[in-house]
């Protein structure tokens, strides 16, 4: 779930179309989360996409989404960078530093956090199976 950001290719050059194929997957998803277009956010994600929040929780794409098409959970801005693309057959993981300005309830937060997307394609098509958040307590 990044936005904004740089990427670099990490791996061997017949790695390369599939690694920028997955960061214009991330570009999108990163866009329709500032847009907190719901709809568009779920078709970047699997039926079975969960989200480990920060504390461990986690959250089931129906739930997150809802908690988004109600409007308690807005995304207002996402810059990401050292995003890190890493690619094997028909699956990528996606690491980056993301921060965010978000409101959610209505009281505005912003986060700093070390973010990890894993990605499966099936049917030529990459989606999200899992996010995962970390809370960084210094600048990286």
């Amino acid at each position: 779930m990044f936005a904004h950001g740089e990427g670099h290719a990490m791996s061997s050059k017949k790695d390369r179309a599939a690694q920028e194929e997955i960061l214009e997957v991330e570009r999108e998803f990163g866009d329709a989360m500032t847009r907190n277009d719901a709809e568009a956010i779920g078709r970047f994600l699997s039926d079975d996409w969960i989200i480990i929040d920060p504390n461990g929780g986690i959250i089931d794409k129906s739930h997150f989404l809802a908690v988004i098409k109600s409007g308690a959970l807005k995304h207002e801005a996402m810059d990401s960078g050292d995003i890190r693309v890493r690619t094997h057959p028909n699956t990528a993981t996606v690491t980056a530093v993301t921060h965010t300005r978000t409101k959610y309830l209505g009281k505005e937060f912003t986060t700093h956090e070390r973010t990890t997307d894993v990605f499966v394609k099936k049917d030529e098509r990459w989606q999200c199976v899992l996010t995962h958040l970390t809370t960084l307590t210094k600048k990286t």
